[in-house]
């Protein structure tokens, strides 16, 4: 797996402490921007996190480029709806070759490492074969969730902080919480008071709202 920042909301914090700010200022935008500095910016942020005032923090977008990842993180991923996506295309790009991702329960068996392998190689066979008879979007229905691919996508920090309480918990399936876990220490390199409470409710909020479901990491747990 590979995930990059590759682009961002230039000075998200102060983006989204201006964006608040002007709700309660009659001051212009201007003059919000030139009294922003680092201090208060951090100071004024907590006070939204804590009061759960969210809406001034769409107004930063942060885009991830995503590769190697199987088919099956992807349809969990885009479950996200407030986001963009743009995926690598099985009905344009052949998949002759293809890469597969090895869950590590199978790698680290023997077994079924082995009948893993000989499956997929046995898959690409069949969708080669196919390939040569019917167009590349009906030989696709043959390849396996495991199937490689890359994603970009583009969230605004209210959406990150839905999939980061979401994804980042251990009951998530493990390859999109090793993802949510590599983007969620992308942004806070370039926001972290942004995210300074970004993640699992068991680690921001001391909660957990599994009910029987829990993990146990917390002993607050609520069934609903």
């Amino acid at each position: 797996m590979r995930v990059t920042l590759i682009n961002h909301t230039p000075e998200p914090e102060k983006v989204v402490a201006a964006a608040a700010k002007l709700c309660y200022s009659s001051s212009g935008i201007d003059d919000l921007l030139e009294k922003l500095d680092t201090q208060n910016i951090a100071h004024f942020l907590q006070k939204l996190i804590n009061m759960g005032h969210e809406s001034p923090f769409e107004h930063v977008t942060f885009t991830f480029g995503i590769e190697g990842v199987s088919r099956n993180l992807t349809h969990q991923l885009v479950r996200h709806r407030i986001a963009s996506y743009s995926q690598k295309s099985q009905r344009y790009v052949s998949e002759n070759n293809f890469s597969y991702i090895i869950p590590p329960s199978i790698a680290k068996n023997k077994d079924a490492f082995n009948l893993y392998q000989q499956k997929m190689k046995e898959l690409q066979e069949t969708y080669d074969e196919l390939a040569k008879i019917v167009p590349k979007e009906d030989a696709r229905y043959i390849l396996p969730g495991a199937c490689e691919t890359k994603i970009i996508a583009t969230f605004n920090a209210r959406s990150l902080f839905n999939f980061f309480a979401h994804r980042c918990c251990r009951r998530a399936q493990w390859e999109i919480r090793s993802l949510a876990n590599e983007m969620l220490s992308l942004v806070k390199d370039v926001a972290p008071v942004l995210f300074s409470k970004a993640g699992p409710t068991c680690v921001t909020e001391g909660v957990c709202y599994e009910g029987e479901m829990s993990c146990g990491r917390v002993k607050h747990v609520v069934v609903r």
